[in-house]
């Protein structure tokens, strides 16, 4: 029995349930308010269970441990792998899209010829397998690793608010930036049921306004006005604001305010959060560009921040998949070109590519073959996923689909399986030393909740091929 055999046996035993909630059974108003009225509270129903600290069990692993910082893309909308990451010609692809092979790499050099210069810093990893098909589903399974669905689902962090949450300790005095940082954020998956401190801190930059930096990090009233004030509000109620008595929320709010306070008047800010429109332009002059060049800046000023997502949509091309419209396939294929090469570009320039893991992948992949009547491409569960930095051997593509790209013929790592996007959480967390099987006993259901689920069952790990 080979590897995918064993996992899909698991499966159907512990089956991963597809549904969205609210197609899911569910009680009637009249039968909640019949258990409210056989003695149990409301409030004891939406009341999370309060720790002190967080009890933690793990297993034994070998963790890769060289990442420092995470940049993580997330190309909504699903790009079509068979036209980008894992090229297939058929006949209905045009000849703009100029296809050559590189390194043993086939690539649309027409499409993203930039980022062909940068296929020796990148790893693609082609047997990677979607499990839904749904847009909002899939695209927080990713950012989570589980689920949505399921029993945990809607109180499962973002992966960057566990990797905050692991990072906390290592943030050092006068470190004022967020720990996790969202930059172009759209259906942006939160913190779950951690603390609104490990939540991530959203940002869309001003492309047209490239001097404006972080937004309302000063006042009219001047600095020294607003130090007076500040020190007002701590007289006057740091005893509800601080350890409140009002419960987590209060003190979340206390965490707000602490950390916008930090931000304000702040030089090391101006410089990560504002950006020449030299620098726009050589990104791409785009949304997407100025993020990729912000988190570049905001990682070389190391001041706390460790995980940065950049969302980048949409690619959701049912129809005209080719044509010149904006939101075609050249179009966007452009946008994306123009910023992720100018980031590796200065990431591998600056040194920090060596402790930055770049992960960018969409939520599922899209139909191949011939294009549709409508001439686009529709939802479809294999996709691909580049990795690079952080000790990343790059120039190759891990596993390998067939000739149309529908499947994986050679899965390429141990686990002998499609990669999904759980296998790819461990590989986050290996990458930055955080163990991957690690289950917090401090959620609100008292279940305990795995960072990757089915940790005791070794279902699901990191992608160690992509460093040997």
């Amino acid at each position: 029995m080979n590897g995918q055999d064993r996992f899909n046996r698991f499966i159907s035993r512990y089956p991963h349930n597809h549904e969205p909630f609210f197609h899911r059974q569910h009680a009637s108003r009249r039968q909640f308010f019949q258990l409210l009225g056989a003695g149990v509270t409301g409030s004891m129903l939406l009341r999370p269970k309060v720790v002190s600290a967080a009890d933690i069990t793990s297993a034994p692993v070998a963790m890769q441990n060289k990442a420092r910082n995470v940049i993580f893309i997330l190309l909504t909308g699903a790009p079509s792998h068979t036209d980008t990451f894992d090229f297939k010609q058929s006949p209905d692809t045009p000849a703009s899209l100029k296809p050559e092979t590189i390194g043993g790499i086939a690539w649309p050099t027409g499409l993203l010829p930039k980022m062909a210069t940068q296929l020796p810093n990148m790893a693609i990893v082609r047997s990677v397998r979607a499990w839904a098909l749904v847009h909002s589903l899939s695209q927080t399974w990713v950012q989570i690793g589980r689920n949505p669905a399921a029993a945990l689902g809607n109180i499962a962090p973002n992966i960057g608010s566990v990797v905050a949450i692991e990072k906390d300790p290592e943030r050092q005095t006068g470190q004022v930036f967020p720990t996790f940082l969202a930059l172009n954020a759209t259906n942006q998956a939160g913190p779950g049921y951690f603390s609104a401190r490990y939540a991530p801190f959203k940002l869309t930059p001003n492309v047209n306004n490239p001097g404006q930096g972080l937004p309302n990090t000063t006042n009219i009233a001047g600095a020294s006005r607003i130090d007076d004030r500040w020190g007002v509000l701590h007289g006057l109620d740091d005893s509800l604001r601080i350890n409140s008595p009002l419960g987590t929320p209060v003190s979340d709010y206390e965490d707000f305010y602490e950390s916008a306070k930090g931000l304000m008047y702040n030089s090391v800010v101006d410089q990560a959060f504002k950006f020449t429109a030299a620098d726009a332009a050589r990104y791409g002059q785009t949304s997407f560009g100025a993020s990729c060049l912000v988190a570049r800046q905001v990682l070389a000023a190391n001041q706390g921040t460790r995980y940065v997502q950049i969302t980048f949509g949409s690619w959701d091309m049912h129809q005209n998949i080719y044509s010149t419209a904006t939101n075609s396939l050249g179009a966007m294929g452009k946008t994306l070109d123009d910023g992720v090469s100018a980031l590796l570009t200065d990431l591998k320039a600056s040194g920090q590519l060596d402790e930055t893991l770049v992960v960018m992948m969409g939520e599922f992949g899209r139909t191949v073959g011939r294009i549709t009547a409508a001439g686009g491409r529709d939802h479809y569960p294999q996709q691909s996923v580049i990795f690079a930095g952080a000790g990343v051997r790059g120039g190759r593509a891990i596993g390998a689909t067939d000739a149309t790209g529908a499947s994986s013929k050679d899965y390429g790592w141990a686990r002998g399986r499609d990669i999904k996007p759980e296998d790819i959480e461990a590989t986050i967390y290996s990458a930055m030393g955080i163990n991957w099987t690690n289950v917090r006993y401090d959620d609100p259901f008292g279940r305990g909740f795995e960072y990757v689920p089915f940790s005791n069952e070794d279902l699901y790990g990191p992608i160690n091929e992509l460093w040997t």
